[in-house]
């Protein structure tokens, strides 16, 4: 028997490929298939079965193109509803895979089709469960995605999750596995842990969730507390895995048309598109297309684009080195950004040969910036999120988590110049480019952020 975690960190998600004898099932896979289906052929195995363990709202699966070119049976949990051919799976069903078995656990409670799947061996030990968003390591899933498409409150959901916990986690015995469906990181729950694996004893002991003594008033109350507004690209995603998609190789097609500086330009114009700049944010200072916004690849990509990107249907001109461009289409396909129309050939360096312009941001050294601050009182916005701030801060800094910078634009309207940080540039970086881009010019980045402050000791 092989269990393989295939852990993505950009979502923070985790999807698993099974094998038992020449038979595969895989568990919440990701839109980009080709992984999946190479380790099965390696195996000389066939992938019999694809389990969804609810529909996901931060990623696009991969369920309907994997069972496409596999022949594999899609299977959810009980409620879901589909608009495609899958086998709605009834609590306590069991599914043969090779010499083990895999059992559906309906828990609903973070969506009403919530399944955690239960793997037997085949002396019929309880191996492991892969428990999707119902229980993460040291935390559950967020009880407010699904209210809305089910017409109850939050507070029923958590209710209902903290029965599916007790009815049907916590009665497991100790040293079964728990693989959930996603690590810190993730918009799905409050406090995930780094890890990505444990086990049901482990979890009863260090998870808040699964405290013995703890009431369901307790729960519900710990659990809705302090939940931060879903990103907007989350409804979107839900529909996709509902409804169905387009393949991906069809995405990357149209994502990684190369397109010269005029035909580049004529576009953004015509279809009114987003210019998405994908640099390393010192680059992206240093000189940029106007009105450009940037979201650095080499950081948690996919998510920032759908928190910051109000719009998911508008379409998207990438600016990007020439070796990263399916990637980024390709990342951007994972949260269900399926517009991109084509990158920049050449990138800025060919834009400028063209005659095109290019502005900047105005930065600031740490060392200037905590010299500066010592004789004036300054306008200073730290973007980082509530935790991170209330662990240390600049002195009368406001705090505005870059999660809450369009709702919030018009505290940065000021007539004065002001400054902005986070962590270490890469959000304050994505920030400047949506003030410029707001027309909001009178402010700098500094460079570095809270952690070269922090150094000027």
């Amino acid at each position: 028997m092989i269990i393989e975690q295939i852990y993505t960190g950009c979502l923070s998600q985790g999807a698993y490929y099974i094998q038992s004898g020449n038979e595969v099932a895989i568990i919440d896979p990701l839109r980009e298939i080709d992984p999946y289906m190479q380790k099965a052929e390696e195996a000389n195995a066939k992938i019999r079965f694809i389990f969804e363990t609810h529909f996901h709202a931060d990623f696009v699966s991969g369920h309907l193109t994997l069972a496409k070119k596999t022949g594999a049976k899609i299977i959810f949990g009980p409620n879901a509803n589909t608009k495609f051919d899958a086998l709605i799976a009834k609590d306590g069903q069991e599914f043969k895979i090779g010499e083990i078995t895999i059992k559906a656990l309906h828990t609903p409670g973070h969506t009403m089709e919530s399944t955690t799947y239960l793997l037997i061996d085949s002396s019929k030990k309880d191996i492991a469960i892969f428990s999707g968003d119902t229980l993460f390591i040291g935390d559950v899933g967020r009880p407010d995605l699904a209210q809305k498409a089910n017409n109850i409150t939050q507070e029923d959901l958590a209710g209902t999750l903290y029965d599916s916990l007790r009815k049907k986690i916590m009665p497991l015995n100790d040293d079964v596995l728990v693989y959930p469906a996603h690590g810190a990181g993730s918009a799905c729950g409050k406090n995930l842990s780094d890890e990505t694996v444990s086990t049901i004893g482990e979890q009863k002991k260090t998870n808040y969730a699964l405290r013995s003594d703890m009431t369901k008033d307790e729960f519900i109350k710990e659990v809705t507390d302090g939940l931060n507004p879903p990103p907007n690209y989350f409804p979107l995603n839900v529909k996709m895995n509902k409804e169905g998609y387009d393949d991906i190789d069809k995405i990357i097609l149209s994502g990684t048309t190369p397109l010269d500086p005029n035909l580049f330009e004529n576009i953004v114009k015509k279809k009114n598109a987003l210019i998405l700049d994908v640099r390393h944010q010192d680059n992206f200072a240093e000189e940029h297309i106007p009105n450009s916004i940037f979201i650095g690849i080499d950081g948690s990509f996919a998510p920032w684009v759908g928190t910051i990107v109000e719009d998911v249907t508008k379409p998207i001109l990438l600016v990007t080195p020439d070796d990263r461009v399916e990637e980024t289409v390709t990342r951007l396909a994972r949260v269900g950004f399926d517009n991109s129309l084509g990158y920049l050939k050449g990138g800025i360096k060919n834009w400028k040969m063209q005659g095109k312009l290019t502005t900047s941001v105005d930065q600031i050294d740490s060392v200037v910036f905590k010299k500066l601050i010592q004789n004036e009182k300054l306008n200073v916005f730290d973007l980082r999120k509530s935790d991170e701030y209330s662990s240390g801060y600049i002195p009368n800094a406001q705090n505005i988590p870059l999660d809450f910078l369009n709702k919030k634009i018009n505290s940065f309207r000021l007539n004065e110049t002001f400054y902005t940080h986070c962590a270490g540039g890469y959000r304050s970086m994505i920030a400047a480019s949506i003030l410029k881009s707001k027309g909001i010019h009178n402010f700098k980045d500094i460079k570095g952020g809270f952690n070269a402050l922090r150094k000027q000791v």
